[in-house]
């Protein structure tokens, strides 16, 4: 069977499925458990009613206990034990925590992180800003945020191939393929450098990637926000004399306030599990471990899977804050 027939069938099962699954169980309430007929129908459809929703809830409460509640619980037990020669697991505590928290690249991966943290979103959210503001008042506006929006249809690893043709080095006998050192030979460099062994800046390099795929992504939302602003209020600080600066920073802005914060948190939790650009571009070497990374490396190079999944529960305490202040915020703007 070809994929793309495997594919299909699996499209057609899981939506007769559902389909199937919702038929069958309101049947199943209507004619059997709680039949709107008879001296007690009025509290059997109250009762029906009560729990009609929560069928409807089940099928994806059911797929995120399973894919989501089960592997945090798993990964939590994991990295509370220690394996043993047999295959099976030993209680240790909060030991490969504290192994973990002893390793230098732990924290070197920590270190990269929270630059990552700094950077990234920041350039991205004020990139997208920017292209935002600028894109909406040129004429070819909407063929400019296509151009920019592109790299997000790319996925990260093939982004990272991109980029690192980008950085490529030759000897310098050679002609240059890598356009940085193109440009940096032509403008009077002698020796070709390699960017992405120079410690400190490789990790600026790797980020470049990041941000060239996010701010497309920040642009399309700020972009919908900005149009979003009423034109009275422009309007009136047109006419009180204000320049575009002031028109931008302090009407503009203010008003999508909580839309720049969304976007600059989404992209916070991005950069907690960067992985592929990492991997791809350097394998965490000359100092660019992140966590993610390192989690990999532990669980299936070191085959630590102690403390592999205590690298991994720190990821998820790191990106938890974020999304629950994210929750909170998207209820409030409901309400």
């Amino acid at each position: 069977m070809t994929p793309a027939l495997q594919g299909l069938l699996t499209i057609a099962i899981g939506v007769s499925g559902c389909v199937g699954y919702f038929y069958l169980s309101n049947q199943f309430i209507d004619k059997v458990l709680f039949p709107p007929h008879g001296p007690n129908a009025g509290r059997n459809i109250n009762r029906a009613n009560i729990i009609r929703p929560w069928l409807f809830l089940f099928p994806a409460m059911a797929a995120l206990g399973l894919y989501l509640a089960y592997p945090v619980v798993e990964t939590l037990r994991l990295s509370l034990t220690e394996r043993v020669p047999g295959g099976s697991y030993r209680w240790v505590g909060l030991d490969n925590y504290v192994q973990m928290a002893a390793e230098p690249k732990f924290w070197e991966a920590m270190r990269n992180n929270m630059l990552w943290l700094i950077v990234v979103p920041a350039m991205s959210t004020a990139f997208g800003l920017l292209v935002a503001q600028l894109t909406d008042r040129i004429r070819w506006g909407n063929f400019a945020k296509s151009l920019i929006f592109m790299p997000m249809a790319i996925s990260f690893v093939g982004a990272s191939v991109i980029w690192k043709l980008v950085y490529d080095s030759r000897p310098a006998e050679q002609d240059q393929i890598g356009i940085l050192n193109a440009l940096y030979i032509f403008f009077g460099g002698t020796d070709p450098q390699t960017w992405l062994t120079v410690p400190f800046w490789n990790s600026l390099f790797l980020m470049v990637v990041l941000i060239w795929i996010q701010t497309g992504f920040a642009m399309v939302i700020l972009s919908a926000a900005l149009r979003g602003i009423p034109e009275e209020t422009i309007e009136a600080a047109i006419l009180d004399g204000a320049n575009p600066f002031q028109i931008f920073f302090k009407i503009k802005v203010p008003q999508i306030k909580t839309t720049i914060l969304v976007v600059w948190t989404t992209i916070t939790i991005t950069v907690l599990k960067v992985f592929d650009i990492v991997f791809a571009m350097t394998n965490g070497q000359w100092e660019t471990q992140v966590l993610a990374n390192y989690m990999y490396d532990k669980l299936f190079r070191a085959n630590d899977w102690g403390v592999g999944s205590a690298s991994a529960m720190v990821i998820m305490l790191l990106v938890a804050p974020i999304l629950v202040w994210n929750v909170r915020n998207a209820r409030k703007e409901m309400e």
